[in-house]
């Protein structure tokens, strides 16, 4: 069973990856927590979550279908190595910024607009770039279920690191950390021998022919439209939640950093166990009630949560609400990488990206401004009932997508 569960980790290439980029995740959610953390014990402001939040994001939505392009056209492996060197930069200059004194809200929000940009390029191209390391395309699916339990474990460790690190020396250890985690994806990266891929035809159409084509390909198709809606709308309405965090650690449950870490950090144990638990299934139909199921289980968990004012009532839903997430996000990821044309899979993901990542920015924005009006668990309760509301109304839909290998 465990050996199922890991095939993926038979390809050689994917291996590397599977190491390099865990381990490159810890610190990434460690600077994404120290820097919430950072906003608000800076500010104090809600609104000022929301933009922090919008600026590292809004890059994706607005850049990443062209970058979903050149992901198309370019290597994989070189753009990825571009990406995590700046990103290594960015995480040193924060981590200078911070440790000196001179960190003020602007620059952060400064650094995140760069972070963004980076991300924009990085994220679809990474997403297409899985289907080059897996050698037995059978094994894709597995591979892509054990990224998020990358994800969602490092979303375990380091949340629960950054509270502790906070509280003890500060914010700043917290960037030097993700600086110095980079190191181990560009290792693994220039370690991996990837064959080259035939190159795209009609490369020479033009960026915007072929993005043209790539939004044609994607909208002209129910089943793929639906399921990318359907993500925008949970990323936009019920994905914010983690941005009001510190709102929820610090005036609901009354704690503090430490408090933010375990709250976190249950998210990602459930985000974990539903990785794991799409890594130990074979790749079919199943995966096509997933995308709807777990909209609802993670609408459900964020309304059970905005209700609880107890420490440990508020990690057990936040353990389910992570479990809804990832199985959603994980699933789709899946069947549309399973379904779209590997001359496409650049552009259908890089949409894929703007619907999770790039509608976040906007929810991010939202859910700061109602949490200002209506208090952040009124906002949260809201964004889980709408979530609800859209699985259902995506639900015929999405059941009849049609995967390659089925």
């Amino acid at each position: 069973m465990i050996k199922f569960t890991f095939r993926a980790l038979r390809s050689a290439n994917y291996r590397l990856f599977f190491f390099g980029q865990g381990t490159s995740l810890i610190g990434t959610w460690m600077q994404r927590i120290a820097t919430s953390w950072l906003v608000y014990r800076l500010t104090g402001s809600p609104v000022l979550l929301g933009v922090s939040g919008f600026a590292s994001q809004i890059p994706t939505f607005l850049l990443a279908a062209v970058a979903g392009v050149f992901a198309d056209r370019w290597n994989k492996k070189n753009v990825l190595l571009i990406t995590q060197v700046l990103a290594l930069l960015q995480a040193l200059v924060l981590a200078f910024l911070v440790i000196s004194g001179m960190i003020r809200v602007w620059e952060i929000i400064a650094l995140n607009v760069v972070l963004g940009i980076i991300n924009a390029f990085d994220i679809p191209t990474r997403q297409s770039f899985v289907v080059e390391m897996v050698e037995n395309r059978d094994d894709l699916g597995n591979a892509i279920a054990l990224n998020s339990s990358l994800v969602n474990g490092a979303r375990l460790i380091g949340p629960s690191l950054t509270g502790i690190l906070i509280t003890s020396v500060g914010e700043g250890i917290c960037f030097i950390l993700n600086g110095a985690s980079y190191i181990f994806i560009i290792w693994a990266l220039l370690l991996m021998k990837v064959k080259e891929k035939r190159k795209l035809e009609g490369k020479n159409k033009g960026v915007i022919n072929e993005f043209r084509e790539g939004f044609t390909y994607i909208f002209g198709s129910v089943s793929i439209r639906s399921i990318i809606l359907l993500l925008a709308l949970v990323s936009l309405l019920g994905m914010p939640y983690q941005v009001l965090m510190p709102i929820f650690a610090k005036e609901v449950l009354h704690g503090g950093p430490h408090t933010l870490g375990f709250l976190m950090g249950s998210a990602g144990l459930g985000a974990m166990f539903a990785a794991f638990f799409l890594a130990s299934k074979k790749t079919g139909e199943s995966l096509r009630k997933y995308i709807i199921i777990s909209a609802v289980i993670f609408g459900s968990g964020l309304i059970a949560f905005s209700f609880s004012k107890n420490f440990w009532v508020s990690v057990f839903f936040l353990l389910i609400t992570g479990f809804g997430m990832m199985l959603q996000m994980a699933s789709s990821n899946t069947i549309l990488q399973l379904a779209v044309d590997d001359d496409k899979r650049g552009r259908v993901m890089a949409f894929y990206t703007m619907a999770f990542m790039g509608m976040a920015p906007f929810g991010s924005l939202l859910a700061g401004s109602l949490a200002g009006l209506i208090g952040a668990p009124n906002t949260v309760m809201l964004g889980g009932i709408l979530c609800i509301a859209g699985a259902y109304i995506s639900s015929k839909n999405i059941s009849h997508t049609a995967v390659k290998n089925d």
